[in-house]
């Protein structure tokens, strides 16, 4: 039986997808109006639009001198492989507690010119954190005299569940510090010089389209990359050649040709991020959207629950509620996307009975109120 939500609960926009995320249709309108596409990615106007969007991500994260704002195809997940061809010398220990931090994990512990990864794992809706002072217990032949890792790795923040994970220098000037901040770069104020690798694709805080990475990277990162580009016996294609990329960059180009529409997007939204008062503001705009959610579970009489048990934990940008076993959240989902209520199904190998709702910076108050009322709604229903 189809449920039909009423007209006027329903949120103006009713995508709350975790990424891709939602465009403001202005922004979308920017592509027709650029002139662009269809044009060279090696000529002024191109070079031009890549230039607006590292000065952009330099302003928004108060990037020091020295550090480089680096782009390249593929997303995070070129990135993992990307940083294991060239930034990890020997070794990288990770920080694993969830779908995405695992990924990067498992990229490092296949690579064939590398000693096994160490992992230090914590099970989802938690946080997995690093001391600095890991260490191998025995180290393998490839590095037989090496027992301390060159990198160390975490998530700042987990897509799959919405748990957060703080940021805080840790080893020694020998080793580095990458951090994946795919869908929480952009909704949050943070101190990048902490780390030496803050990465990101732009589809989710930065309400632009996949198939792009933008890595900040500290001196000591892009030193690193070029000597392993220089070491004579190391592969390395050069798509995941980052001192390729680097070099690339800051002639404000990339090694291969970009999806123009993704650079224009998410110029656009740079652009409306410091007009409204940077990554403070935007912080400020996620934790409100996402506070009702987190409101609305807990005065619930225990029917919903927040994943993240942690408040420290939650994450202001993805929300993941579990639900009591007395309501089904697949039927509430499939109920929402049959009226235009789209993308709050769970991370799928989670198999939980949960939504999974996004509060990017570029979802309103507003239109989180009209969720809750709608499944408030659906819930009564039921």
């Amino acid at each position: 039986m189809t449920v039909t939500l009423p007209a006027d609960i329903l949120p103006s926009d009713g995508r709350f997808g975790c990424g891709p995320s939602r465009i403001f249709p202005q922004h979308i309108q920017a592509i027709n109006d650029s002139g662009l596409m269809g044009t060279s990615h090696r000529q002024a106007p191109v070079k031009n639009l890549v230039a607006s969007v590292r000065a952009g991500i330099r302003e928004l994260y108060a990037l020091p001198d020295g550090w480089e704002v680096v782009l390249g195809n593929g997303g995070a997940t070129a990135f993992w492989a990307i940083a294991t061809t060239s930034l990890v010398q020997q070794q990288a220990c990770h920080g694993v507690f969830g779908e995405f931090g695992s990924k990067f994990a498992a990229e490092t512990q296949a690579a064939p010119h590398l000693d096994p990864s160490i992992i230090v794992e914590a099970p989802a809706g938690h946080v997995a954190l690093l001391s600095g002072h890991e260490k191998s217990d025995s180290p393998a032949g490839l590095h037989a005299d090496f027992v301390a890792p060159d990198v160390f790795a975490h998530p700042h923040h987990e897509t799959s569940t919405g748990a957060l994970s703080p940021i805080r220098r840790i080893g020694n000037n020998e080793q580095l510090l990458l951090v994946d901040a795919t869908s929480i770069a952009g909704g949050i104020n943070v101190d990048v010089t902490l780390c030496d690798a803050y990465y990101f694709a732009p589809q989710k805080c930065f309400a632009s389209d996949g198939g792009l990475w933008i890595a900040l990277l500290s001196p000591a990162a892009q030193k690193r990359a070029h000597e392993l580009h220089a070491a004579s016996d190391r592969w390395m294609p050069q798509f995941l050649d980052l001192s390729l990329a680097i070099n690339n960059s800051v002639k404000d180009q990339t090694l291969n040709t970009p999806a123009l529409a993704t650079l224009i997007m998410l110029d656009q939204q740079i652009q409306w991020m410091l007009a409204e008062g940077g990554l403070e503001a935007m912080e400020k705009r996620s934790r409100a959207a996402s506070q009702v959610l987190y409101n609305w579970a807990e005065n619930s009489e225990d029917l919903i629950t927040p994943f993240v048990q942690k408040e420290e934990w939650r994450s202001p940008v993805v929300v993941t509620l579990d639900f009591n076993d007395s309501l089904s959240a697949g039927h509430i989902a499939r109920i929402l996307r049959d009226n235009g209520v789209v993308d709050v199904e769970p991370y799928r190998s989670l198999g939980r009975n949960q939504l999974r709702i996004a509060t990017f910076p570029s979802t309103s108050v507003a239109d989180v109120e009209a969720l809750v009322a709608c499944i408030t709604y659906i819930i009564e229903g039921m």
